[in-house]
């Protein structure tokens, strides 16, 4: 009986470690510390923004099941509702008492189009 030699060729050795080596530098990319701190940047920013775009949701879901007294929400609150800005929330705190959710608008406080988008998220009550 004749044991053969279990050895490759040299070419066939040559061709695999060839192989290996190309594999494993396709599979890696070499990114330098900058590169990896830019993309966390991005990623971080880009989870923050859309925590806040989840915030809001859950802030103005809360918000059409219980309408805002204007006479007693607090400036946060105001600037909570969809299109009021900081000096809207301002006018909207040094104006009161409101006798209607109406008067935002007749006091010219928001425009017609800003009210139609909170009319059903306010009530003013006395």
């Amino acid at each position: 009986m004749q044991i053969r030699n279990a050895s490759a060729s040299p070419a066939v050795t040559l061709t695999l470690l060839l192989l290996l080596v190309l594999i494993g530098v396709g599979c890696t990319r070499n990114e330098s510390p900058e590169e990896i701190r830019e993309k966390t940047a991005s990623a971080t920013a880009n989870l923050k923004q859309n925590a806040k775009a989840v915030a809001q949701g859950v802030r103005e879901g809360w918000s059409r099941d219980k309408p805002l007294d204007l006479n007693k929400a607090t400036k946060g609150q105001l600037q909570d509702l969809p299109g009021i800005t900081e000096a809207q929330a301002d006018q909207i705190v040094a104006a009161r008492p409101f006798y209607g959710p109406q008067e935002l608008v007749s006091r010219r406080i928001v425009t017609q189009d800003q009210y139609a988008r909170i009319s059903d998220r306010v009530v003013a009550k006395h």
